[in-house]
């Protein structure tokens, strides 16, 4: 028997065992593919024969290719504590027919049009709150309530231009919403990545069903934002506004940037100037910026977006974007202060609010909710905590959930608790699954709620739909599933996204995510209801990069041609430890005496150490430690990198791991050479970028760190006399550690001496390798940015350097004098040291973007005041 049908003859049996997900609720629940009558639902239909003949080995296997191909993608989950974990998606999508979709999508747009409406009003005219259709304390006891902008003359008339909605099933099988999420909404670049790995992964599936595809949908979202700007204006500046790297859903954030075709920014790449938004030029504030930001898609909390007027301990956002906003400047999606929406206390009020603002009922309800801040709602709530507590979830007006802890429980059902649903905006989990809230006694929870009735909301626990997924013992289980949906507002009204993101939760409480398909009615109908988006008349310009990006792109070259050259060196010198057949001195302490200048030394024995130096993410200098800092420095400017750039972590990462499980010897080299082909395919990517800046940067940081490199490398192993067969050895290890040693043997016939391989690996300017090649791409990648003038510092150090290597005797250099080469090690140890001189001066000149953001508070009274002694 196939999975699908196993898993269909299990729904129908007399008793159905409730899964660890669920919560430990009872009751009859909504199942997402299986009819009450054992069939499969309409949905399910046109590609239930595909879906029914899996079996257990065909999805053990694409639960594998599944978990590779979304590590190729780069696609991660932040959590607070671990890091970055891999993103986590189930084979079976969830599957909707037109019909169902049909009454939900008219649902969720008259929801975001009420929302809307309720956002302009709040911070405009402020009716609602005059006439009491919301309680006043509802509003300005949120966190989320933004005075600086409330009022009516700035008010925006469609504040609200993305929304998302998190939504479930109660056991009739009608939808409810569990929660609005308006602030920073996020998970359209994860539902995205889904779509994309089902699509390759389950072709056949995929094909056979008539589904909505998503590409216009993030068409509509682009034209969307560029609608935004003022109308007059023929080429609007969007940009998206990140937290930055540490964000848990960084991946989201520049999945989207690059999506669209819109810069990914930090708050420290942008400056206020004149009331308006600019890209902060390098040598800010010395240079006046060019590039004015006309739209900004904010993914940082509206509390931290000024730091001048909001939150002032915040270094995510821009100081004076407040102001801007107020002047009409800039437009921010959404609109700073939308996060008020997310208030779970306004649920009560929608149903009034809908008729009152639109004058329709609301076709969506929300999970029942009692506002404590009412004496019937308060009463409703202490009533159930006393004699059904499992019922009702408690959580304060900004969402934080507290519980009551009971004594016969013990684990994740101790507290009401809810799951950050891998979208980084914690999506609540009505029925019970292991995110962290804060416990206390039920007195202790009554006094509080007593004490503050206004600050607390009952929520109704629902028994959610479950749908199946792959799990323990190799079978297919049902999980208790949530529904996050997408609404933008496209050319003056609001459409959902006919798609979006489910999420489930394993037997471990651990979400996993599943791709969401909509039925079209008919072959025929336009993907996403809209046809071809046309898009605006634009003029076609390269957006500038903000000093922070050109410095994550020249340190990412930096660091993959780090990564390179130890690899390079570590395989070279895995190689002759392995064959043992030095002469007159074995050549493997010299090698690990590179590596030892290269990255310190942690072992005696080489083996051990050779492992290390690919492995030890906590070793300076080592490949784990470059290839994790280049990841973070491309995460930084994902919106500037090809989809492809990932697939080189999912090589690299693949080869350290078979490092660190393998104890056999010969896997060093070999791990390790598969690492170093994921790193050159980096220089594929890179060589199909556009020629602009930051490209450029990534070249001059490369041939940067190959000088240095090569530097390095020559003076552990070449400035010490040897006898005439270790010489020979250790230099052709270094001419295969710099990847020479053919272009060797071809130019010179014959075996690497002292003045031949010098000649090839600093002065031979036909050489990619070798120190005046390096130099000469510096010149080329240098004087092609914007800033470069032909006599700026790192120009004219860079010319210094060429200088000295083209005045250098080579000859001479290499006459040993006794034991050692004192003019070569001489000559390239000041090479190193100009080389880390020119790093520091293109740092000083294209990276500078002025000083560092200062807390007002941190300042002392004598710079408040200008006062000087």
């Amino acid at each position: 028997m196939t999975l699908l049908r196993d898993y269909a003859a299990a729904l129908t049996q007399p008793t159905l065992p409730i899964s660890p997900g669920n919560g430990g609720m009872s009751g009859a629940r909504y199942d997402e593919v299986i009819g009450p009558d054992g069939a499969l639902r309409a949905a399910w239909k046109g590609i239930g024969s595909t879906a029914a003949n899996l079996t257990s080995e065909e999805l053990r296997r694409l639960e594998e290719e599944i978990a590779r191909s979304l590590v190729d993608d780069g696609v991660t989950y932040g959590h607070p504590d671990d890091g970055p974990r891999p993103w986590r998606l189930d084979p079976m999508p969830l599957v909707l027919d037109a019909a169902s979709w049909r009454r939900l999508e008219t649902g969720l747009a008259q929801r975001a049009e009420l929302l809307n409406a309720v956002l302009a009003d709040v911070y405009g005219a402020q009716r609602l709150l005059a006439d009491g259709a919301i309680p006043a304390s509802v509003i300005v006891g949120h966190p989320g309530f933004i005075r600086a902008v409330a009022r009516p003359s700035a008010v925006d008339a469609h504040p609200l231009l993305l929304s998302a909605t998190d939504l479930g099933r109660d056991a009739d099988g009608e939808w409810r919403v569990l929660a609005d999420r308006v602030q920073a909404p996020s998970g359209l670049g994860y539902a995205m990545a889904n779509r994309r790995v089902i699509a390759r992964l389950l072709p056949e599936l995929y094909q056979d069903a008539e589904l909505h595809r998503l590409d216009p949908y993030f068409a509509a979202l682009r034209d969307a934002l560029l609608g935004c700007a003022e109308p007059d204006n023929p080429n609007p500046r969007v940009v998206v506004l990140s937290p930055g790297t540490h964000s848990e859903t960084s991946y989201d954030q520049g999945f989207i940037a690059h999506m669209l075709g819109f810069p990914l920014v930090q708050g420290s790449d942008l400056v206020v100037r004149d009331g308006a938004v600019w890209i902060k030029p390098p040598r800010w504030p010395k240079a006046a910026p060019a590039d004015r930001v006309d739209v900004i898609l904010r993914r940082v909390d509206a509390p931290y977006s000024d730091p001048l007027e909001l939150r002032g301990n915040s270094r995510l956002g821009v100081a004076g974007l407040v102001e801007a906003v107020r002047r009409g400047r800039v437009r921010v999606v959404n609109g700073l202060g939308a996060g008020v929406l997310e208030n779970p206390a306004l649920l009560p009020f929608l149903p009034a609010l809908s008729e009152r603002l639109l004058g329709e009922q609301l076709r969506i309800p929300s999970t029942t909710a009692w506002w404590c801040g009412d004496p019937t709602g308060v009463a409703e709530v202490l009533h159930r905590l006393e004699t059904d507590p499992q019922s009702v979830i408690v959580r304060t007006i900004d969402g934080a959930l507290v519980g009551a802890a009971r004594p016969d429980v013990v684990g994740p059902d101790a507290a009401t608790s809810a799951s950050d649903v891998a979208t980084g905006v914690a999506a609540e989990v009505v029925d019970g699954a292991g995110a962290a809230a804060t416990v206390m006694g039920p007195d202790e929870l009554r006094a509080r709620i007593l004490a503050e009735p206004y600050r607390y909301v009952g929520l109704e626990r629902l028994p959610l739909s479950q749908a199946p997924t792959w799990g323990e013992g190799q079978r297919v289980h049902p999980r208790s599933m949530i529904l996050r949906t997408f609404t933008v507002r496209h050319r003056s009204v609001y459409r959902p996204m006919m798609g979006g993101m489910a999420t489930l939760f394993d037997e471990a409480g651990v979400p996993l995510t599943k791709d969401v398909w909509v039925i079209k009615a008919d072959p025929e109908d336009a993907d996403q209801g809209l046809s071809a988006v046309t898009p605006l008349t634009l003029v076609p310009s390269i957006p500038a990069l903000a000093p922070r990006a050109l410095e994550d792109m020249f340190w990412a070259g930096r660091y993959a041609e780090r990564a390179e050259d130890l690899l390079r060196l570590v395989v070279t010198t895995h190689a002759h430890l392995e064959q043992r057949r030095g002469v007159d001195g074995d050549v493997v302490p010299v090698l690990l005496g590179a590596t030892e200048r290269l990255a310190g030394r942690r072992w005696l024995d080489p083996e051990a150490e050779l492992r290390s130096l690919i492995v030890d993410a906590d070793r300076r200098g080592s490949a784990a430690q470059s290839l994790a800092a280049l990841r973070t420095a491309l995460e930084g400017v994902r919106d500037q990198m090809s989809s492809d750039t990932w697939r080189v972590f999912g090589l690299t990462d693949r080869a350290l791991l078979g490092v660190r499980e393998s104890g056999h010897s010969p896997h060093i080299a070999e791990f390790a050479g598969r690492a170093l082909t994921g790193i050159l395919s980096f220089q594929g990517v890179t060589a199909n970028m556009i020629r602009d800046t930051g490209w450029h940067m990534i070249e001059a940081g490369r041939y940067l760190e190959r000088s240095m490199q090569l530097c390095t490398l020559l003076a552990a192993t070449t400035t010490t006399r040897r006898g005439s067969a270790a010489n020979r050895e250790v230099l052709d290890g270094v001419l295969v550690a710099s990847e020479s040693l053919v272009t060797h043997r071809r130019r010179y016939r014959g075996y690497g001496r002292v003045a031949s391989v010098f000649d090839l690996l600093l002065t031979d300017l036909d050489n990619p390798r070798s120190l005046g090649f390096s130099l000469e791409q510096l010149r080329v990648h240098l004087s092609a940015l914007p800033d470069s003038t032909g006599s700026t510092r790192p120009e004219r150090l860079r010319q210094d350097l060429a200088d000295a290597l083209n005045s250098a005797d080579i000859a001479a250099m290499v006459t040993a004098s006794g034991q050692s080469r004192p003019a070569l090690e001489l000559f390239l140890l000041e090479t190193a040291a100009s080389l880390r001189q020119l790093a520091q001066s293109i740092a000083d000149l294209h990276f500078a973007g002025g000083p560092l953001p200062q807390l007002i508070s941190s300042l002392s009274l004598v710079e408040e005041t200008g006062v000087r002694a």
